[in-house]
């Protein structure tokens, strides 16, 4: 179907979504362009529609979109625009949430790192650098999606402004100023805010003349009555339906009976509402794009690489047994094709032996220009967004044994006293201590910190990375680094040696390996410990022994038929040579 001949007309009359002069009821289903690679988005389309869904809905990536300040990218896998459009294809129209914060357990909530670079920034609210940068963005942006809207001939339906914001502030000239940029700019399709249902989520998220919806997991005889009193008037949206829920390390995979969340479903349904699943098709946070939580009382969690979410599409988008609850749910209230696409061919390619190395301290001054500086510093004042910073200093001796002190340590740290590696200081666990003396001659002392996800929710998203403050041995303050920044975004630098001896780390591995055809498949890492994984020079994401993942999704379209290379950067050392590439996922 061409998006320009779907419809012209999206409005409310009372209880009612009203399309072209008909009641219609949304049934949207949440998937992230920049979770799944561009090959793949036709398939999990044509699944969308196929389980009954008429809408689709995405978030839009701020900080993907402008990694450095008035530098934009909408192509390849950011081609929004050709996303809806294809989706329009299947016969599906859209809801845009474009931010300027999204959450979506995406790094920093879709906000760009380089805003923390002022050391004044006031987040979400009516800070002017903080604005005219959202200004920027939305000049950018908004341009692509004017055409696209149902009131052109489109298929965009709606737009959110903000995201969840009851659960963050209460600035409605904030809100009011954001409303006012999108209709500036050409938006006129209906805008809406989304909130969980509470009193004071409702009351602060939102602005009195803005259509209000609901995000819940179950309940909704609950959540539904909450947001009547503060909208007795407009249409009942469950906008975002929690039918499953992500990971973090270290937890077990959080998976959702499919009976349960159907009927969580069909309640929502019985309702006369519209809903919007949260997710449909979660895919994968490849990269070092994974976002955090930071509670009081849970402290610094950060999420895995796998965001599959237990959703009705796996990560690999497999048509999945709740997928099946949910499209029978679907049917007893709107028509289903009779279509069902099948799920894409899987290959397990077997063992992988690495057989190079390049040790990280052998390759700094390759892989990064070094800085000179009296104090550590955050990743943000060097121009850093991810990845990896090494901080070296020479303490003089001798010292008897003293705790040695990161304050506010972002995220985890590694110690080396003369190249060798003394522990581990994290975030998480900030309980955890390490003293160490010095020699008589002193020693070099090497601090390896790794950005494991800016917070992407909650009141602690000013969340510089790196040693944010100072370090301590003992009461002293210790002075004069030398900083190496470690983006790892280009690892063509690297001089890799045939491994010889035991496994060093912290180290890239490589290995080469051959496909006959491409396919579908899950990287495997038994014995290795915690690091990240390239494929032909894409970032798979990061593994960790400590799951609950313990493969990695590889897309097919990110093999080659031939020879293609594999690199790992492992930071404590594997116990054998060897990967394996297998034809089933292990999320735990």
């Amino acid at each position: 179907m061409n998006y320009k001949s779907i419809a012209t007309m999206f409005t409310i009359n009372n209880a009612d979504f009203i399309l072209n002069g008909i009641p219609f009821r949304i049934l949207a289903g949440a998937m992230h362009y920049f979770r799944i690679l561009p090959q793949q988005w036709d398939d999990r389309l044509q699944k969308m529609r196929a389980m009954g869904l008429n809408t689709l809905e995405t978030y839009v990536a701020w900080n993907a979109h402008e990694p450095e300040p008035g530098q934009f990218d909408f192509s390849g896998g950011l081609d929004l625009a050709n996303y809806i459009k294809q989706a329009a294809a299947h016969g599906l129209y859209s809801i845009i949430r474009p931010g300027p914060y999204i959450c979506a357990e995406w790094e920093f909530g879709g906000l760009p790192a380089w805003l923390l670079r002022d050391p004044n920034m006031r987040l979400r609210c009516m800070n002017r650098p903080y604005l005219d940068a959202v200004d920027r963005y939305l000049d950018a942006l908004l341009p692509q999606l004017v055409p696209l809207q149902i009131t052109h001939g489109g298929s965009i339906i709606a737009l959110q402004i903000e995201n969840e914001y009851g659960s963050y502030g209460n600035d409605a000239a904030y809100l009011h100023y954001l409303e006012d940029a999108y209709q500036a700019r050409g938006i006129d399709v209906l805008l809406f805010t989304s909130d969980g249902p509470d009193a004071d989520m409702l009351q602060y998220g939102t602005l009195p003349h803005i259509l209000k919806t609901v995000n819940f997991g179950s309940n909704a005889k609950n959540a539904f009555p909450t947001l009547r009193k503060f909208q007795p008037n407009a249409p009942l949206m469950c906008a975002e339906f929690w039918n499953g829920w992500f990971d973090h390390w270290g937890e077990e995979h959080h998976t959702r009976p499919p009976e349960d969340a159907a009927a969580a479903l069909d309640e929502i349904l019985q309702a006369g509402a519209s809903v919007n699943f949260y997710m449909f098709h979660g895919g994968t946070n490849f990269g070092f794009l994974n976002g955090a939580n930071h509670h009081p009382d849970k402290l610094y969690q950060p999420t895995i690489t796998s965001y599959d979410y237990d959703a009705p599409l796996s990560e690999a988008g497999d048509i999945t047994h709740k997928y099946l609850a949910f499209r029978e749910t679907i049917g007893k209230y709107a028509h289903i094709p009779a279509e069902q696409p099948p799920n894409s061919p899987k290959k397990g390619y077997g063992e992988v032996k690495l057989t190079e190395t390049a040790v990280l301290f052998n390759q700094l001054d390759s892989l990064s220009a070094s800085v000179h500086r009296p104090t550590p510093e955050p990743m943000e004042n060097l121009g850093q967004a991810y990845g990896f910073i090494l901080y070296r200093t020479h303490i003089p001796g001798p010292r008897t044994a003293a705790p040695l002190v990161i304050c506010d340590l972002r995220d985890r740290a590694q110690i080396f006293l003369n190249g060798k590696f003394i522990g581990v200081l994290e975030r998480e666990f900030p309980e955890r201590t390490l003293s160490i003396a010095m020699p008589p001659e002193g020693a070099t002392l090497d601090i390896l910190v790794e950005n494991m996800g800016r917070v992407n929710y909650g009141p602690y998203l000013l969340d510089r990375k790196g040693i944010t403050e100072s370090v301590r041995l003992g009461q002293q303050f210790l002075f004069d680094w030398t900083i190496y920044p470690l983006p790892l975004t280009d690892l063509s630098t690297l001089t890799f040696m045939p491994i010889i001896d035991k496994l060093m780390a912290p180290a890239f591995y490589r290995g080469t390996f051959a496909v006959d055809e491409p396919a579908d498949t899950f990287l495997a890492l038994p014995g290795w410990t915690k690091g990240c994984c390239w494929i032909n020079g894409f970032n798979l994401g990061r593994y960790w022994e400590r799951g609950p993942q313990q493969t990695l999704y590889v897309p097919a379209p990110l093999l080659r038929a031939g020879k293609n290379e594999l690199i790992l950067f492992e930071l404590h050392g594997g116990k054998r040579l060897f990967v394996e590439f297998r034809d089933m996922p292990e999320v735990g």
